[in-house]
């Protein structure tokens, strides 16, 4: 990536304050231990996804080479490498969710929202996609949006969860929680 490209990427002074404060919070030498709160700062800043330039920035924040921002960015489900909708809809796919119905969920939501998983609605509302254990097997079949979670969903409860979501902006909720927690 061009030096160009990564300096048209900048956080906000209150994010670059934020990335300052947690990479103090690691050994000299050691910063690339901030690599995955960094990241959620920088996804939450930059649109809700990861492209390569905001990527190469981190790197280039925390002296590491890009690639390894990549790795860590392409392991993790929680990373978007692809531009989100405002709502994205993460439904859990593991074997306790499995069991109590969440194929029944992700089956509805595709169809109320006329998306696949791993698509976006056309007015950029709505991404939904599939993921492992979000740590509820207890009020399963669950799903996560933004910082919230819902549990021990039925169809009813996901058609109440889409109309509360239309009225609200889930991205910038998210994002300021984050950052206030971070």
């Amino acid at each position: 990536m061009s030096e160009q490209k990564i300096n048209q990427v900048q956080f906000s002074a209150e994010t670059m304050e934020l990335v300052q404060r947690i990479i103090k919070r690691y050994p000299e030498g050691k910063q690339k231990s901030a690599l995955l709160p960094v990241l959620h700062l920088a996804q939450a800043e930059f649109d809700g996804w990861l492209s390569a330039p905001v990527m190469d920035y981190v790197a280039s924040i925390l002296s590491i080479k890009p690639i390894e921002v990549y790795e860590v960015a392409s392991f993790y489900s929680m990373y978007n490498l692809e531009p989100v909708g405002k709502c994205l809809i993460e439904v859990c796919q593991t074997g306790p969710c499995w069991l109590r119905g969440s194929d029944d969920i992700v089956d509805h939501l595709e169809k109320k929202l006329n998306i696949k998983v791993g698509e976006t609605t056309a007015d950029g509302m709505f991404t939904l996609k599939t993921v492992e254990c979000l740590g509820s097997c207890g009020t399963a079949p669950m799903l996560q949006c933004g910082s919230d979670y819902y549990e021990n969903l039925t169809t009813e409860k996901v058609d109440t969860l889409i109309e509360k979501l239309r009225g609200s902006d889930q991205r910038s909720t998210y994002m300021k929680s984050n950052m206030q927690e971070i």
